[in-house]
């Protein structure tokens, strides 16, 4: 008997400078407020998260829709993690993806629909290339990246996370 989840349907709302600077206040009632869903528990603990991308949106507001987005399942109406962008394509066209499934919301399939919109935003949007850069213990996104067509490139220390190993994908 197959224990498959039925396929499911993300939104990626934008997280504006009015969901933002509450979440980097620690003020998860006041930021569920402006985005219109409640946020989980979890996103308090990613502060440094939000006052980088806060800080991007401030610099370069036009640049919103390719930083952070809450993920919004739909029709469950639930935000069970949040993902986007490390910014605008380069000149290059590289796009870096990123996202997080908080724990209880894992293994449903929520990260692979979500990928999935990220590829095709940035797809849509000019981006030629995209990379993911996944912390070599992190089993579940290195599966997710293969089965969409990644491959390895290389790899690199991040400076908050460790050793990363880098993917990418061509979207064109």
């Amino acid at each position: 008997m197959s224990t498959a989840h039925p396929p499911v349907t993300v939104e990626l709302p934008v997280m504006a400078a009015d969901v933002l600077e509450p979440l980097v206040a620690r003020d998860l009632a006041r930021a569920s407020q402006a985005l219109g869903h409640d946020l989980p528990e979890e996103f308090i603990a990613d502060t440094w998260l939000w006052s980088l991308r806060l800080g991007q949106l401030i610099g370069e507001p036009d640049q919103a829709p390719w930083l952070i987005r809450a993920i919004l399942v739909r029709p469950a109406d639930i935000v069970v993690g949040h993902a986007g962008f490390h910014g605008p394509p380069d000149a290059d066209g590289i796009v870096e993806v990123g996202y997080e499934v908080v724990r209880a919301h894992r293994r449903r399939g929520y990260a692979r629909a979500t990928l999935a919109a990220l590829l095709d935003y940035a797809r849509a949007n000019g981006a030629r290339t995209a990379r993911a850069s996944i912390s070599p213990d992190n089993a579940a996104s290195l599966a997710l990246t293969a089965s969409a067509g990644f491959a390895r490139t290389g790899e690199h220390i991040d400076e908050i996370d460790g050793p990363e190993l880098e993917f990418e994908r061509r979207l064109t």
